[in-house]
């Protein structure tokens, strides 16, 4: 799903993969636990894990924002398409983003 989202930069680590646009950050990947963790808004982080806590906890928060651990395995692949993009859209520039709508769905 990244591939299909424009400028990311990935930073691969000894037990996980970040991901970037333009420099800023907006995911990682854990392979070994089948987690990523992504940016969120604070009120998007709390209503995630509030509704589905088995999918979704917090990770922490920086900077104004909310980072959740999304569980892949109990997540399906068009809200994973959006919770990603959102995170992207976090990072990217206005223009960038204005530039390439929602990828996935």
């Amino acid at each position: 799903m990244v591939e299909r989202l424009a400028e990311v930069e990935r930073a691969h680590a000894a037990d996980y993969t970040s991901f970037s646009v333009r420099g800023r950050r907006f995911g990682y990947y854990w392979p070994r636990t089948h987690t990523t963790g992504l940016k969120q808004t604070l009120s998007e982080q709390l209503a995630l894990v509030a509704e589905r806590p088995d999918v979704f906890e917090v990770q922490f928060t920086s900077g104004g924002f909310g980072w959740v651990v999304v569980y892949l395995q109990r997540v399906d692949a068009d809200e994973l398409g959006e919770l990603l993009y959102e995170a992207w859209q976090l990072s990217a520039p206005e223009s960038l983003v204005e530039a390439h709508p929602l990828p996935f769905g």
